[in-house]
């Protein structure tokens, strides 16, 4: 019966490869993860090789043990191999030898595997981490958690299953054949006949099951998505009383994973019960064969008896081959993809990374971009800035207002080097961003987005995330600063607070003071507020509104805003329209230009004229 790996169990379906030369060339390079591990690797190889070859003994050691009991031979008395006790002593021995080997190889191989592995994940994660936003955007987040999860999984299975299995059948096939050949090449020949009928079928129906243990998956996995829809949404689920219509869904997609199921099941039957007739029909004809030429005086009861142990081995062996080298295809396949995430290239790229650290001053908050066009990678054609050019002086507050869509987001993007412009430069302190160490810019500027995402820690490990390292005191002394002490403290746990996924078990007026706190602790040079207070209710405006007062404080900022309300004692006020710069000046200037777009905004917020 075709075994399937956890993988398989977990519903998830592995891509497979062809098994051809640079295929396994790949593979072989992402395995090089492995080298600082490579002699233990290595010993545990040879220790599986030893336990393999003890197995091929055991049959020999058994026939003899039954020639032994038919000459009589029981005090030690007989010739050959010499009496039953020492055969069944020295079998003994080979038994535990063998059971130490196995011991020592299976702990070595899950050792290295582990060891490896864990270096590679890591390799990969951070690999993940450092690539460009233009990848990320267009690659679902679910297939890069696959290549850290199922990929890597299916590779460490490789490593302590199927590589040892390889190793081990590969050994009892070629020796089991050999001894097969020198115990009776009559009884060979019979053997040999039988088994290209049983690897035939047993590849057929291991095809099948496959086939339809797939779509079993595939239909489960569509149960899963029903469920994580629901619970996602499960507020609108309980808004529309659309509790039965969920549960239908549900029932409705196990009804197709039972029936994809069953007809796995009728074909795993069907092959089980072919298995048990052809196999030990076999074995029945070996055995008459055998038992004639037992009559006939050619061989012994012992030979005959290691001949069917060896012929066992050898079936065994061989009906592993097609279930290993599906699973090899899998590995390929995991490994490709992994290689392919390996290969691209990084965010600090040629270009990005070219200045050291060392010698560069810290940036002083002076921000200008000249004459910038960009598109998103995903909209090529769709310019979304078309020439824009504006300044930040150190320590001044611009706010960016207008429409929606007119870029005032994506500009912020580009100061903070998510994207790079496809024209034109951005400057910082009047040198070019993208000669500059990207994680050191990056370092000195901080971002207040709209939508506050809080990892699943305590209130204190969130803040302290603007300034990893940081004191309790300065965590404390930053959440204060930003009105959030207050609140903070009113939990029973205090700073120990678990905020809960992605900070659901606060309000949204809290998580953005949070967010505020961990800005006032980076004590960045440019700061970036992202619609900022926008999403809140007056209450809790007034509140973040107070906290943001603190953190402008000396600093340059962009301001990006829908309520006119917030911006009204900026420094300058940069207005964009369709990705253009239409107008610039302060409050009271833009308000004074006659049916200019900044002054039509207000009249529709404030009922100016």
């Amino acid at each position: 019966m075709a075994r399937y790996s956890r993988n398989d169990q977990a519903g998830v379906e592995l891509p497979k490869a062809r098994l051809d030369g640079e295929s396994l060339r790949e593979a072989l390079r992402l395995f090089g993860c492995l080298r600082p591990h490579r002699w233990r690797f290595a010993a545990g190889v040879g220790a599986l090789m030893a336990s393999s070859l003890l197995s091929l003994a055991f049959p020999h050691l058994a026939g003899s043990l039954v020639d032994a009991a038919a000459r009589g031979g029981a005090g030690g008395g007989a010739a050959g191999w010499g009496g039953v006790d020492r055969v069944a002593g020295l079998l003994m021995g080979v038994l535990a030898v063998q059971a130490c080997f196995s011991f020592f190889h299976a702990l070595t191989f899950a050792s290295v595997a582990q060891r490896g592995l864990s270096e590679l994940r890591v390799e990969v994660f951070g690999r993940v981490l450092a690539l460009p936003m233009s990848f990320l955007t267009r690659t679902r987040a679910g297939e890069l958690a696959s290549r850290l999860s199922a990929d890597m999984t299916q590779i460490e299975d490789t490593l302590t299953g199927v590589l040892p299995q390889m190793l081990r059948q590969g050994t009892l096939l070629l020796g089991g054949i050999g001894l097969i050949a020198a115990t009776s090449w009559r009884l060979t020949g019979v053997m040999l006949a039988t088994l290209p009928v049983l690897v035939a079928v047993a590849v057929v129906f291991g095809r099948r099951t496959r086939r339809f243990s797939r779509e079993a998956q595939d239909r489960l996995a569509e149960t899963a998505t029903v469920v994580d829809e629901a619970l996602q949404g499960i507020a609108s689920v309980k808004a529309f009383a659309n509790e039965e219509h969920e549960r239908a869904r549900y029932r409705a997609g196990m009804g197709r994973f039972v029936e994809a199921g069953l007809r796995g099941a009728r074909v795993r039957a069907g092959f089980i019960a072919f298995i048990v007739f052809a196999l030990f029909g076999g074995v029945v004809v070996v055995l008459w064969s055998g038992a004639r030429l037992m009559q006939s005086g050619e061989i012994t009861f012992g030979e005959l008896m290691r001949f069917i142990l060896y012929t066992t081995f050898v079936a065994g062996a061989m009906g592993q081959v097609a279930e290993l080298y599906s699973q090899l295809q899998k590995t390929v396949g995991a490994t490709q993809r992994v290689r392919e995430l390996l290969r691209e290239p990084m965010e600090e790229g040629e270009g990005m990374g070219a200045v050291g650290v060392e010698g560069l001053a810290p940036l002083g908050g002076g921000v200008r971009l000249e004459g910038v066009r960009f598109a998103y990678p995903s909209r090529p054609g769709q310019d979304v800035l078309r020439g824009v050019t504006m300044e930040a002086r150190p320590g001044q507050r611009v706010a960016l207002v207008g429409p929606s869509g007119a870029g005032k987001s994506t500009l912020v993007s580009l100061v903070l080097r998510l994207y790079e412009p496809g024209s034109g430069r951005v400057l910082m302190d009047g040198r070019d961003a993208s000669g500059l160490p990207l994680r050191w810019m990056r370092s000195q500027i901080a971002l207040v987005p709209q939508e506050v995402l809080l990892f699943g820690g305590t209130i204190a490990e969130n803040i302290a995330y603007g300034r990893p390292g940081a004191s309790r005191e300065e965590v404390e002394e930053a959440a204060r600063k930003a009105h959030a002490d207050g609140f903070i403290r009113g939990f029973p746990e205090g700073y120990e607070t678990t905020v809960g996924d992605r900070g659901m078990r606060l309000s949204g007026g809290q998580r953005q003071r949070i967010a505020i706190a961990r800005a006032i602790l980076r004590n960045p040079a440019v700061l970036l507020l992202d619609e900022a207070t926008s999403a809140l209710d007056s209450e809790s405006e007034a509140a973040v509104q107070a906290a943001l007062d603190n953190l402008l404080k000396g600093r340059t900022s962009l301001i990006v805003a829908h309520r006119l309300s917030t911006v009204r004692d900026a420094d300058w006020i940069v207005v964009l329209d369709e990705g253009r710069v239409v107008e610039e000046g302060t409050h009271e200037a833009l308000m004074g230009v006659e049916g200019g777009l900044y002054r039509r905004l207000a009249g529709r917020q404030f009922g100016a004229g």
